[in-house]
């Protein structure tokens, strides 16, 4: 083997390091992604980062596939939140793979390139199918010290790769330059018409994805209230402290209090799925909504309907509390606001935008579950009830709590959170799970986080 065939086009950081503009300036039409240790670490499911990604690039034009050597099991969990094309169990490096892409996406080899971390799949597949390569920096976890023989092998690799110029940025050097203090710009950012134009397609695929699947949703509401709570929540609905905005607090506890009005008593029954925003609809002023906090583009904003974010988190908590599956999840900061008392793990955190932002869960148990969610004098009170108790109590955990400083100059929130699962009878735990690996920013004056919680290491 020559080691020109392991050359790739362009070596950059990460895929949120790539010009995907001038890519497309380019003719390049068809990106073909990698997704263990390219996208994400491997065996992880994707993040509201990479659904943003793709969304972003899908805008600009660009048609995207998804090519893995991993079964279709794990590909299907990773898309759940990603239309896309796929092809599974690749066999990488060899080419039937990178040659029926071009077949799925009716592209011509010019027009497409191929986005992976491994030198020995990625890369030389594609220079065997004589496609344009872009090497990304595999994803490494700050405990992962040591690595393999084959990535060390890489590593001598991009020694030679180095030394030969003609070799190096042959897609015109497409990688964004300091990225610790230039942000990534997407095109949606650059004209507010094309942001408005993305999120109605967005919009209309979630419609049109969701006819085609055939899904049982929920939707019957009783006022008949079933005997057993499996687990509840409560929570102030206004809050109050420096830097809230009063009106906005007011207008957030008048659009959940007219979302709980469509979900209080909802019954799901086994096998049905929990769609948020199939039961609440969109929210509009002719409805009553009112503008409350959102988060746009990573600041907090006024916006139609904000607020809602609370209720969804309300309803994550109490499923997070019990045996049903949540199949749709997505995640804003878990630091809007300065903790008040008692710090409790996933006080905040779940994020919702109409429809394609959605909070979902199955009911995968034997029997009806309901959920209740009402505004009583000023707080927001949640149950799942059952007709009979289950098997199991699950608490939450979060391990190593602290504030951070980091290198962009902004703090962050940063926790592991565990659900565990016990026994009912014995309290013996049963399982012990990593929900999530919290790194949040902080929404609120950093003056309010205190000084005992920060660390510098």
């Amino acid at each position: 083997m020559m080691m020109t065939n392991l050359y790739p086009y362009e070596y950059v950081d990460s895929v949120f390091s790539i010009d995907y503009n001038a890519l497309y300036e380019q003719g390049i039409r068809g990106l073909i992604f990698d997704i263990d240790n390219t996208l994400v670490h491997h065996g992880d499911d994707s993040t509201p980062e990479i659904d943003q990604l793709f969304r972003d690039i899908q805008v600009i034009g660009f048609k995207t596939l998804l090519l893995s050597n991993n079964e279709e099991k794990r590909i299907n969990r990773f898309v759940e939140n990603i239309t896309t094309y796929y092809i599974c169990d690749a066999e990488k490096p060899k080419t039937w793979g990178y040659l029926k892409a071009l077949e799925i996406m009716e592209l011509e080899k010019k027009q497409v390139v191929v986005i992976g971390d491994q030198i020995f799949t990625d890369v030389l597949g594609a220079n065997r199918a004589k496609l344009a390569s872009i090497l990304v920096k595999f994803i490494r976890l700050p405990e992962e010290t040591k690595i393999g023989k084959r990535r060390r092998l890489e590593q001598v690799v991009l020694a030679t790769y180095y030394c030969c110029p003609k070799y190096k940025n042959r897609l015109g050097g497409i990688a964004i330059q300091n990225k610790a203090t230039k942000q990534r710009r997407r095109f949606s950012d650059m004209n507010p018409i094309f942001y408005h134009l993305a999120v109605q397609k967005e919009t209309a695929k979630r419609i049109m994805k969701d006819a085609l699947s055939h899904t049982q949703f929920a939707k019957e509401v009783s006022k008949s209230v079933l005997p057993t709570v499996i687990s509840d929540h409560h929570s102030k609905v206004i809050k109050t402290g420096p830097g809230i905005d009063p009106v906005l607090q007011e207008n957030k506890a008048v659009n959940i209090k007219l979302a709980c009005e469509k979900l209080n008593g909802l019954i799901i029954h086994p096998g049905e799925t929990f769609s948020f925003w199939h039961l609440v609809g969109k929210n509009s002023e002719k409805k009553g909504y009112k503008d409350g906090r959102v988060i746009e583009k990573n600041q907090i904003i006024p916006g139609l309907g904000g607020g809602l974010c609370n209720l969804a988190n309300t309803i994550n908590l109490l499923v997070m509390h019990s045996p049903l599956e949540i199949t749709e999840f997505h995640k804003h900061s878990d630091a809007l606001a300065c903790d008040i008392d008692h710090r409790k793990p996933l006080s905040a955190g779940t994020s919702i935008f109409y429809n394609y932002v959605d909070y979902r869960f199955v009911n995968t148990t034997n029997q009806d579950v309901q959920l209740m969610v009402w505004v009583e004098n000023g707080r927001l009170y949640g149950e799942l009830r059952a007709k009979h108790p289950f098997p199991w109590t699950y608490e939450l955990t979060e391990e190593d709590h602290h504030f951070k400083k980091e290198a962009d100059g902004k703090y962050y929130r940063v926790s592991k959170i565990y659900k565990d699962t016990k026994n009912r009878i014995s309290g013996v735990r049963v399982k012990h799970e990593l929900i999530w690996d919290n790194h949040s920013e902080v929404m609120f004056p950093v003056e309010l986080i205190p000084e005992e919680m920060i660390r510098n290491d």
